[in-house]
Formats: C-alpha cells, sequence, structure tokens
C-alpha cells in the first residue's frame, strides 16, 4: 500500500503571488515633487511672463485663458508668480533643514558621547528650547536678527533643531554599543573614523524619512512667517508673501492667495506621503 502512495504523482502547488499595486497617493506625490524640483530649477519652461512685471490695465483678472491663475493688484501673472517662487519657498525649506540638522547632529553627537555631564548639559539646553513652541522659537528669532531671506532661514532652521536633536541623540544612544561599533574599537580604528563612518551612518539612516517631512514642514513655517511680514520683502514671488499680499484683496480677488496656499499645501501633503512611503519601504512593511 506504501508502495503504490510513493508511485502516485504528487499534485502541483500553484503559488500565488500577492500582485503589487499601484499606489495613487505615493505616485501622485512624487509625481508633484518632481514638477516641484523642475519648477525650481528651470521655471521658465512652465512660466512665459516676467513675474515682477506691472501691467496696470491686467490688475484683478481672474483666472482664464490669458492668465491661468489671473493677476494681482499690480496685474503681475500669479502663475508666473507661482512658478518662480517654488525655488525660493523650495531653497528656504531645504536650507532651513539643513540648518537644523547640523546643530542637531553636533547637540545629538556630545549628548550621546560626550558622558554623562555632557548629555544633562544638552538634555538641559533642549528642555529650555522645547519649551517654547517650534514656530514660536522661530517668530523670536526673526524679531530679533530682523526680516528677509537670510534671517527667516536661520530662525526656521533654529526652531526646528531642538526636535531633530532629541532624535540624534536617541539614535546615537542606541548605536554606540552595537556590535560593529565594538569590533571597529577592537581593529584600533580611530574614534573620527568610527564616528564620521560606523556611528553616525546608522544613526541617520532612521532619520531620512523625519528629514524628507521636515522639509514641508519648514516650508510651511517660513510662508507663515512671511505672511506676518517677516520674510521676503514684496514683492518677491515667495509663497507666503503673495499671501501676505493678497490678505486685503481676499474678499473680491480669491485667487490671489488660493493658487500659492494651494501649492503651499500641496507640496507639504507631496513630502509627507513620500516620507510615509519611504518609511514603509525602509521598514520592509511593503510586499
Amino acid at each position: 500500500m506504501s508502495d503504490l502512495i510513493l508511485d502516485k504523482p504528487l499534485p502541483a502547488v500553484r503559488v500565488q503571488r500577492t500582485p503589487r499595486t499601484w499606489r495613487i497617493g505615493p505616485s501622485l506625490a512624487l509625481g508633484f515633487l518632481l514638477l516641484v524640483i523642475l519648477a525650481a530649477l528651470a521655471p521658465q519652461w512652465f512660466a512665459h511672463s516676467d513675474p515682477l512685471a506691472i501691467v496696470p490695465r491686467d490688475a484683478f483678472h481672474p483666472p482664464g485663458w490669458a492668465h491661468w491663475f489671473g493677476t494681482d493688484q499690480s496685474g503681475r501673472d500669479i502663475f508666473s508668480r507661482v512658478i518662480y517662487g517654488t525655488r525660493q519657498s523650495l531653497f528656504i525649506g531645504l536650507a532651513a533643514t539643513a540648518i537644523a540638522m547640523s546643530i542637531a547632529i553636533v547637540l545629538g553627537l556630545l549628548g550621546g558621547l560626550g558622558g554623562a555631564r555632557v548629555d544633562r548639559a544638552v538634555g538641559w539646553v533642549l528642555e529650555v528650547l522645547f519649551a517654547f513652541p517650534s514656530l514660536v522659537l522661530a517668530l523670536l528669532l526673526v524679531a530679533i536678527f530682523g526680516s528677509g531671506i537670510g534671517p527667516l532661514i536661520v530662525a526656521t532652521g533654529l526652531g526646528g533643531a531642538p526636535g531633530y536633536a532629541r532624535m540624534v541623540r536617541g539614535q546615537v544612544l542606541a548605536v554606540r554599543n552595537a556590535g560593529y561599533i565594538e569590533s571597529a574599537k577592537a581593529l584600533g580604528h580611530p574614534p573620527l573614523r568610527i564616528i564620521t563612518r560606523q556611528l553616525l551612518p546608522n544613526a541617520m539612516r532612521p532619520l531620512i524619512v523625519t528629514l524628507t517631512m521636515g522639509v514641508g514642514q519648514a516650508i510651511v513655517w517660513a510662508s507663515a512667517l512671511s505672511f506676518l511680514g517677516l520674510g521676503a520683502r514684496p514683492p518677491a514671488p515667495e509663497w507666503g508673501t503673495m499671501l501676505s499680499m493678497g490678505r486685503d484683496f481676499i474678499a473680491n480677488a480669491w485667487w490671489l492667495t488660493f493658487f500659492p496656499g494651494l501649492f503651499i499645501v500641496l507640496t507639504t501633503l507631496s513630502t509627507t506621503v513620500a516620507g510615509r512611503y519611504l518609511q514603509q519601504r525602509l521598514e520592509g512593511r511593503l510586499s
């Protein structure tokens, strides 16, 4: 009986693989971010009029074929101003995030590797900074340094640094006793090489997602400060400045604030969606 059973061919087992579904959210987010980057690098590809050109006879034209996003009180084309403002707004977000992360790396390494006393000192500094909301801290710094693009970038970066510093410190504490760090020490590698080649890259890897979403957050903060008149000065084609210039006409010319605000929201939403998708990919939770 056993021979007869063994002689029978085994039924073929068909393995069904889970099909990869097209995720519309991340695809749209990455596509929009690609367009934003292209608009920042080459705005003349999308807009063909001068964003600062004044045409009084065309003032307050609503959106139409001649002016897709309408015109402002001086006859300037809103579409061209939004496209050319992409470069400035995106640069502010990237530069502010870079400043925040640079400060965070220094404080995080000091807190994670400097010993108990240094760690307590860094923790005390971070607690003091966390006593102020980030946007309020940035507003205070802009009030001290003055208005303009440079102070705006520095203030936004300093306002976001405490949150990044706490995350960097936590990652350094989690990585500093790892096996590959101990192996590098046993092999006699100098401390600076261990920090730059082993510790810092592995500690920063989980923070890539946070940096992606932080760019959108920095754009929102910078736009809020510009809306209050503490950022780029009119008539600069910067999204927050355009909101500030159009708020007095919002009842009769809604397009002056709608389209700059729409691009701020879409850019922030796209960076958030792309960051969360990247987080899922890094954690291996997607098929």
